[in-house]
């Protein structure tokens, strides 16, 4: 089965320079004898004007084509022809393998008819190129490019390698299955020592866990304990396309988090699926979160200075009481002693008197014996 739609197309074009130091003449200037060409692809039974390659086939099915390359210098161009496999620069766009990169799809799948061509001055030269798929391919998104470079060493000893090439996508038939996974979630706060409202920032990784080419829209937001006083990062820009296997790490800012002391990020991403017609659907969202810290230490060391002065002002007034009763108790204590003391000593006198002195005249001591009265016979 074959089928050709519209392309999300790439133009391939790269200047790459080795140089150690700035001397005169080290950058590639441009200059009457530069030479320029052009790709474009070839119009046939698959379209006449197509922005690049675009096929859905199932293992084992192959397709014939053509790349155009025209030469608009005065002098004839010969130029390397390779396939590569493609993968998503950091910035979100397409690039491929360079020639001597290890291939193991469409760059090893996509075979011209020759490896070097020479572009005539001022015309053009059609290159076929097959594609074959592999019997036992996996179903799924590819990508990768046809490519024409130019390789030169400048008298400066710069090298310098051009490559002008078109977008090389595929579908391999067979069971699709979309899927995105979010890993990886942290978040952070730089308020810093003083605790004054800071930016924070939700980090994550967006990994493409499936076989099928997907981008994705994406909500960050940061809020304290509870989801209270939450706080959107604004609006992100969408995640370019990711090929199978890709991942890629976001880093989402709330301009103005207040020091919470315990922070929640959240990121909802949704991923979006782009069928062989070129439409797109949006699948179920995929919601992650992360927890951090955002402490206001200069506050809490005061808060603590202060706490300690209270505490320790209790404490010391507690341990005042304490010595201050001691004291009383003692002194209580003693006075009662030396009352007691008194009034065992004072009896004990009296009667140690009354016995030294004998009765008083004229008193009569109780049990002491009366004389017997005389009796006459």
């Amino acid at each position: 089965m074959i089928r050709s739609s519209r392309l999300r197309s790439i133009v391939i074009a790269a200047l790459l320079a080795l140089a150690a130091t700035a001397v005169p003449g080290a950058a590639y200037a441009a200059s009457a004898t530069d030479v320029s060409w052009t790709v474009r692809t070839e119009s046939n039974q698959f379209g006449v004007d197509r922005t690049g390659f675009d096929y859905a086939l199932d293992p084992g099915a192959s397709i014939s084509d053509g790349l155009v390359v025209g030469n608009g210098g005065p002098e004839p161009l010969t130029l390397a022809v390779y396939a590569a496999d493609g993968f998503t620069t950091d910035t979100g766009q397409l690039d491929v393998l360079k020639s001597d990169g290890s291939s193991v799809a469409l760059g090893v799948w996509v075979h011209a008819d020759t490896t070097s061509v020479v572009v005539p001055a001022g015309g053009s030269v059609t290159i076929p190129f097959t594609l074959t798929v592999p019997a036992d391919a996996t179903p799924g998104d590819y990508a990768g490019g046809l490519v024409t470079s130019l390789q030169s060493d400048a008298a400066s000893g710069i090298s310098v390698d051009r490559r002008l090439g078109i977008r090389v996508s595929l579908r391999v038939g067979g069971a699709l299955a979309p899927a995105m996974g979010v890993e990886g979630a942290t978040v952070d706060w730089a308020g810093g020592f003083l605790g004054l409202p800071a930016p924070s920032t939700v980090t994550y990784t967006l990994r493409n866990t499936g076989n099928t080419a997907l981008a994705a829209r994406q909500e960050a937001s940061v809020a304290g304990p509870f989801g209270w006083f939450s706080a959107p990062a604004g609006a992100l820009d969408d995640i370019p396309e990711l090929l199978p296997g890709e991942s890629r790490t976001v880093t989402a800012t709330v301009p103005t988090v207040a020091p919470l002391v315990w922070l929640l990020g959240t990121a909802t991403v949704t991923p979006i699926a782009v069928d062989a017609s070129g439409s797109s659907s949006l699948m179920i969202p995929v919601v992650v979160t992360a927890t951090g810290w955002a402490v206001p230490w200069a506050l809490l060391v005061l808060l603590v200075l202060i706490a300690a002065a209270i505490v320790g002002g209790v404490l010391l007034r507690r341990r005042r009481r304490a010595i201050a009763q001691a004291r009383e108790d003692e002194r209580v204590a003693a006075a009662v002693a030396a009352a007691l003391g008194t009034a065992a000593v004072a009896p004990a006198g009296t009667a140690e008197a009354v016995d030294a002195a004998g009765p008083a005249d004229g008193a009569e001591v109780a049990g002491a014996a009366k004389p017997a009265d005389r009796v006459e016979v």
